[in-house]
């Protein structure tokens, strides 16, 4: 099959760079002087065996990190990066990852390495089974395993140019093979450049074995590292003789198990190995890489972008010896690379430049100029062994120690995941109560799917259980009308009115200029105006003693920027309080004070606001607990009602108020005060979210004296707002008291089966 000639037909060319991608990354748990863990995996990340995203390895510190399937690699880090980050801030805060596929100093007593202490009993049986034929020691070693598939697309439109198979699933077995054949001959190549086990810790080697003589490039990767024994011989020559061998093996006590043949490839299809005739091959699994412990994840983008070439490459070029022979070759041009020295030039240049020359070529011949600068930058490599990844590790290993090494990027990465402790790496763009949402998915073990970033919609499964949910909190648990109703505020009023709740009384206009001709009824008393249906605080402005023409005419037209109608309302005296309802509780409440800044007596206000967003908690669009204060046309408004401008310089101490809502999302600061309530309110607000229909609802109580106990139909109370999308990174990450996690409580009314 001349795969060469399939891949440069026309109707091939559009599919040749899509691919799917997984990868599964092992760490060790350690203290920050590099000793592992004594504790238990993490607790409040639920059942290991089962969790789609973490588990533990072989041993109880041996925490493994498993992505979704993606589209593409920059996707796959996405979701590795996030998992990494609810990995991290999961574990005891003393503890972090081991950044170095070789395992800290270990124990002299091999009972102190702790196996995975897992539910099911078997595979607690097949640790111990892995322990005693190969060691505790050797099942220290941790890497990546990278899942590739070409895309359907591709094998599809490849097979369709060919005649030779009668059957997809015939040509996709021999299109596999053969690239599984070429990987392990030329596998030498990712173990010189990828490579990062140099050297071994105290503990590693028992003083009856062998040892190499160190450093090395990748002592993972050698007969050194965690591999099967000499009797375990696997032809790669066709899928069915890959099978029987296994088979085989297994069945003469070989082996004890299909799972345990540790090639640098396996085959997969189905859930087990036995699936395969059946299912054909699926996917190939590359198990040859190490940890990079320069790159927070273990694997940097630019080396995975290098590997994906590297698999066409392989599809792309043609063996040259007999199946068997073509793999028995590679193991031992692999074994020879990985021994070397980090600093040594390799021996196979010219293997290595024919390599390169070949992938060159392919890039022209197929249009494939992406991969361009990330040849170069690997070609380069191929003559300053210095500059890969076992030379780097070595120039700092040689004049201070591996140890070292471990404990410093593993201290750096673990810190990073703490810088910003309200965001999700990998999603930051996300809004943030969305990223705090997919936090505790994340860490609960419940699947997830991104179905549209920008609209926040993601779709969850567990056990065949899905849901759907928007915006963090908009979830199935709410029928349809229910966000129609608190979105029209005007409903929302006469909704609650005829419940028997106490709400400000006004009226609706659909024009300007209508009103602007009722200027007269309301210039003299305290009011608010503000769109119908906007949400976050948009465009609603505050008079508390009137307000002149000119005034009241802006305002209106603020409002009706955000909306086709705007509600001017009487103006209800007293502190303004968000409740936040989940399933009939009270799970917070919120004073939020406006948008302000307090005068030293020195600088301007403008210059005050811009102090003010220096704070880390600060930013925009929802990607942080607190929004920018900003000076705009309703806080020119406001300062004007004060007799300031944003040039005045306010005198010392002196609260200078920029809006008269108090909405976190224009500015103000949270403050939660869930604690200091009487039960009379908050069961206000549980009745009245109830007369919505709502199981999710922010409402919004103006209260003039919160220690008088509150009463339905009594005026201790008023109810200006129902938010039917209210957001929680305020309330759990609030300005000033407690935190509330409110992400975890929907999550909880969602799946309590997880709980």
């Amino acid at each position: 099959m001349k795969f060469k000639e399939l891949l440069q037909q026309k109707s091939v060319r559009p599919y040749m760079t899509e691919a799917r991608f997984g990868l599964e990354k092992e760490s060790q748990r350690t203290t920050f002087d590099g000793a592992l863990a004594k504790t238990d995996h993490p607790e409040i990340l639920g059942n290991r065996s089962y969790h789609p995203y973490i588990q533990t390895d072989f041993s109880e510190t041996q925490v493994e990190l498993i992505t979704p399937v993606a589209n593409s690699i920059n996707e796959m880090l996405r979701y590795l990066a996030a998992i990494h980050d609810v990995a991290l801030r999961s574990m005891n805060k003393s503890e972090m990852l081991w950044p170095l596929s070789m395992p800290p100093k270990l124990p002299e007593k091999d009972e102190e390495i702790k196996i995975a202490k897992l539910e099911q009993f078997e595979g607690i049986l097949y640790r111990r089974y892995l322990a005693r034929e190969y060691g505790k020691r050797k099942q220290m070693v941790s890497g990546i395993h990278f899942n590739f598939e070409y895309a359907i697309e591709l094998v599809q439109a490849l097979y369709s140019v060919q005649t030779e198979y009668a059957t997809i699933e015939e040509f996709k077995n021999i299109l596999y093979m053969k690239v599984s054949r070429n990987y392990l001959r030329y596998r030498w190549l990712i173990t010189y450049l990828f490579g990062a086990s140099p050297v071994s810790e105290e503990g590693y080697f028992t003083e009856k074995e062998d040892r190499p003589k160190e450093p090395v490039r990748s002592i993972r990767n050698s007969a050194f590292g965690y591999k099967n024994k000499e009797n375990v011989k696997v032809s790669y020559e066709s899928l069915q003789s890959y099978i029987d061998d296994i088979h085989r093996m297994v069945e003469n006590g070989v082996l004890s198990e299909e799972k345990e043949f540790y090639s640098a490839v396996r085959l997969r299809g189905g859930k087990q190995m036995s699936d395969l005739p059946k299912t054909g091959i699926r996917y190939i699994e590359l198990r040859n890489l190490d940890l990079n412990p320069f790159a927070p994840l273990g694997i940097e983008e630019e080396s995975l972008e290098f590997i994906h070439l590297f698999m066409l490459y392989l599809l792309w070029t043609d063996e040259k010896e007999t199946p068997n022979d073509w793999v028995a070759t590679g193991d031992l041009l692999n074994e020879q690379v990985a021994l070397g020295h980090p600093f040594a030039q390799v021996n196979l240049l010219a293997e290595g430049d024919r390599i390169f020359a070949e992938m060159d070529e392919m890039i022209e011949s197929l249009g494939l100029f992406k991969f361009k600068k990330v040849l170069e930058i690997h070609r380069g490599q191929l003559r300053t062994p210095d500059l890969t990844i076992a030379g780097k590790m070595w120039t700092i290993i040689e004049s201070n120690s591996n140890h070292e090494l471990g404990i410093v990027f593993g201290k750096e990465y673990q810190g990073m995941a703490y810088e910003r402790p309200y965001q999700l790496a990998g999603f930051r763009n996300m809004e943030l109560s969305t990223q705090l949402f997919l936090f505790d998915v994340i860490q609960k073990g419940v699947e997830v799917q991104i179905l549209d970033e920008q609209e926040q919609f993601l779709k969850l499964t567990h056990k065949g259980h899905i849901e759907y949910v928007k915006n963090a909190n908009m979830t199935s648990k709410d029928s349809y009308i229910v966000p129609l109703i608190m979105e029209n505020k005007t409903v929302t009023k006469k909704v609650l009115a005829e419940a028997g709740f106490n709400v400000p009384a006004g009226d609706e206009f659909d024009a300007l200029e209508q009103a602007e001709q009722a200027y007269m009824k309301y210039s003299e008393k305290a009011f608010v105006i503000k769109p119908k249906t906007t949400n976050y605080g948009l465009g609603i402005t505050i008079f508390k003693e009137g307000a002149s023409l000119a005034d009241y005419s802006e305002a209106l037209k603020l409002a009706f920027k955000e909306d086709s109608a705007v509600l001017i309302e009487e103006f209800l005296p007293g502190t303004e309080y968000r409740f936040f309802v989940i399933d009939d509780q009270v799970r917070a409440i919120l004073l939020r004070v406006p948008a302000n800044v307090v005068g030293d007596g020195v600088r301007s206000v403008e210059a005050l606001v811009a102090e003010k967003n220096l704070n880390p908690l600060r930013g925009t669009h929802h990607r942080s607990p607190l929004e920018l204060i900003q000076l705009g046309d309703v806080e020119r408004l406001m300062l004007k009602e004060q007799n300031l401008l944003v040039t005045s310089v306010p005198e010392k101490d002196q609260v200078v108020y920029l809006r008269e809502n108090s909405n976190i999302s224009t500015g103000g600061d949270s403050i939660d005060v869930t604690d200091d309530f009487d039960e009379s309110y908050k069961q206000i607000a549980i009745e009245a979210v109830k007369a919505l229909g709502a199981k999710i609802c922010g409402i919004d109580l103006i209260i003039p004296d919160k220690t008088i106990k509150g009463s339905k139909d009594s005026q201790t109370y008023g109810i200006i707002e129902a938010n039917f999308n209210p957001a929680m990174h305020m309330h759990t990450y609030p300005h000033a008291g407690q935190g509330r996690h409110l992400t975890m409580d929907v999550l909880r009314l969602l799946y309590p089966e997880v709980f």
